[in-house]
């Protein structure tokens, strides 16, 4: 694979079965260079016979599928060029989709109604003279913020407090009638059409955020998440509410909040009536989120204690979908060992393993007895398949174009640590015999994990003549939570370890490679852990300090979770956050070092990146500071496409500069 092929990458979003079995519906997405934009439609997918897929839309980037409950009709996300997406609704069967919303900054999620005649949706909310309200009204003109909160501002978004999320219901448009338009004058006076939509009823108002919504079987209950308490300015904990959807001046119930100590991830109901959700445990303080695995609890009926049916320890639901399945169980997925398994855990908390322990499920549909989902693997991106008896039956192929563009298998392997502890990862060979000059990659997080899925960033550097070792150190998810809590305010000590024993098992294992020839690289923690270990061992012949957390001083009040994560991970005292500051240690480096950045990040911001750099600079270091104009902390993975292929560029550029291979050198 190459950068120019990154309009190959497809992804597949979480099914949805059609309740009569029979068929999914899936979104199909991909970056399209030529659009500068992720596109993408909706395939319906047959689970039985030979027919093949079938596109069922085709707008610019239609998302989220879901039948309505007796089948009929189809709700998804539709968004336009440069605008938010709505809601449309369309005849299961095919034809014209519907507007249903029409929201100034668009719609986030949705559900519907048990009795199909209406869905619930999650908008953010302008305050009155922003965000387009006013026709001419520049953003730049608009009036001062007023802030008396720490936590106001959100990576790809930009300033919350003034556009809260909240919850509001429509009536689902008929797509049988005759259409129903509105007249309007056009620039040359002739008339148009534009649909009518709906006003909208607002369910939830205040000075927070509320979403994860989901209908209770009978209709009688619409539950969310939200952060409503004193103090949540200064913790991480929420709650799951119950509302009256029909009342319009019911108030929310909280249901969860005296009962733990929750930060709630998801949520959904059973069949049965029960009402699951999955949440971090962060402790009396509500700040301990270090490392903390996502468990599944179960509320039997509104008022009782919520009850622990998975393992924290054992089982992580951090990246989980909930899905009833059957009477009494839901489905849910364990990051596991750089997989996620799908588990189906009863009301009892018993559990079952459904797939295996490599395959990476990332979405899951469910309609009677049938069990679809989708899913990455060495081979794919993404692609859907039904589960029968433990096995996968792939029902769509959508990688093969980019397997024939030249995808490598990554190769597993486990070396045993200086102090034996296991450190698990893979290895992606070049083609050739080698030697290969060999790139160290670290995964950011720290809590996250590789996995031994097709990854685009390992493929393009593999094809370019590198062999790619990336592993998952201590610090990272998916091996337990003490695995992950061990450099809780202990970081660049075990984890530093881990991927340097990693890398010497790793040229030990495959004589192919080059120890000899060595760079490194990472973002965001790895960007922190790269910047970090340059200043510690200077083996390597260049580095990439990408996004990084660099400077834990300067991260609070910059960063969208600087009130909070810096805290928890490096701790407060001065000299403790010294003791782990790549910045304060950045006179050791001579590394040729690039630093990577985004102007629009508010997860690890640009100033990170600046002072490194400079500190590099100003001692005579070789260095190079490259800035992406409006993207933030999620360029590598949803920037713009073109941007994507100029980061990839630029990447290969300073490796063949400094680190060059037989098929990419200056």
């Amino acid at each position: 694979m190459k950068s120019t092929d990154l309009g190959l990458l497809t992804s597949v979003s979480a099914p949805t079965v059609h309740p009569g079995g029979g068929r999914a519906v899936v979104s199909v997405t991909h970056p399209d260079l030529a659009a500068d934009a992720t596109v993408g439609q909706l395939w319906t997918v047959p689970l039985t016979g030979h027919a093949a897929p079938k596109r069922l839309t085709r707008g610019f980037r239609d998302t989220a599928p879901q039948f309505s409950p007796d089948g009929r009709l189809l709700a998804f996300l539709r968004a336009a060029p440069k605008s938010p997406p709505q809601v449309f609704v369309v005849d299961a069967a095919g034809g014209e989709p519907v507007q249903a919303t029409d929201r100034k900054l668009g719609v986030s999620e949705f559900a519907w109604a048990p009795d199909g005649r209406s869905l619930a949706f999650v908008s953010r909310v302008p305050e009155p003279g922003r965000y387009g309200t006013v026709e001419g009204l520049d953003a730049n003109a608009e009036p001062p913020r007023r802030f008396a909160t720490l936590k106001y501002q959100a990576n790809g978004l930009g300033y919350i407090t003034d556009r809260r999320s909240h919850v509001f219901i429509i009536p689902v448009p008929d797509v049988w009638s005759e259409p129903i338009a509105q007249p309007v004058p056009t620039v040359d006076a002739a008339a148009a059409l534009i649909p009518v939509v709906a006003d909208p009823r607002q369910v939830t108002t205040g000075e927070w955020d509320d979403g994860q919504i989901a209908f209770s079987p009978n209709g009688t209950a619409l539950a969310f998440v939200s952060a409503r308490h004193e103090g949540r300015d200064d913790d991480l904990r929420s709650s799951v509410f119950l509302i009256d959807p029909s009342d319009a001046d019911a108030t929310p119930r909280d249901v969860t909040g005296a009962h733990g100590d929750w930060s709630v991830v998801e949520l959904a109901y059973g069949l049965n009536g029960v009402l699951y959700f999955t949440a971090q445990d962060v402790g009396p303080s509500g700040r301990d989120f270090v490392a903390r695995n996502s468990a599944l609890y179960a509320i039997d009926t509104e008022g009782a204690t919520p009850r622990l049916l998975t393992d924290p320890e054992t089982v992580d639901l951090t990246e989980s979908d909930i899905v009833p399945f059957g009477d009494d169980a839901v489905l849910v997925q364990d990051r596991s060992r750089g997989a996620l398994v799908l588990l189906r855990v009863t009301a009892a908390g018993e559990s079952t393993r459904l797939s295996d322990d490599t395959t990476v499920v990332s979405g899951v549909g469910a309609a009677g007895d049938t069990l679809v989902v989708s899913f990455a693997d060495a081979s794919t991106m993404g692609d859907l398949a039904t589960i029968e008896s433990g096995e996968l039956r792939r029902l769509t192929d959508l990688s093969r174009d980019l397997r024939a563009a030249g995808v490598l298998t990554p190769q597993e392997l486990t070396v045993a640590g200086r102090d034996g502890y296991p450190v698990h990862g893979w290895v992606v060979l070049p083609e050739g015999d080698g030697p290969h000059p060999v790139l160290l990659n670290i995964h950011g997080g720290p809590f996250a994990a590789y996995t031994g899925s097709l990854f685009d960033e390992a493929q393009v550097y593999a094809d370019a003549g590198y062999a790619v070792v990336m592993s998952n150190p201590r610090g990272s998810a998916g091996y337990g939570q003490q695995h992950g809590r061990v450099i809780r305010q202990a970081m660049g000590t075990v984890d530093l370890a881990d991927v340097l024993d990693f890398l010497d098992g790793a040229i030990a294992a495959h004589p192919e490679l080059d120890a000899s020839r060595v760079g490194i690289m990472g973002g965001s923690y790895g960007g922190y852990l790269t910047a970090w270990t340059i200043a510690h061992d200077h083996r390597f012949e260049a580095a990439i300090v990408e996004r990084g957390f660099l400077d834990p001083e300067a991260f609070v009040g910059t960063s969208d979770i600087g009130s909070f994560f810096g805290d928890e991970y490096t701790g407060t005292d001065p000299e403790l956050m010294r003791s782990q500051s790549p910045q304060a240690v950045v006179g050791q480096v001579v590394t040729p070092t690039l630093v990577l950045h985004s102007s629009n990040d508010l997860r690890c911001p640009l100033s990170q990146a600046e002072r490194y750099y400079a500190a590099l600079k100003r001692q005579g270091v070789e260095t190079e500071l490259l800035v992406f104009p409006g993207e933030d902390h999620e360029l590598s993975r949803a920037g713009r496409p073109r941007h994507r292929q100029e980061r990839f560029d630029a990447i290969l550029d300073w490796w063949a500069t400094h680190l060059p291979s037989e098929k990419n050198s200056r």
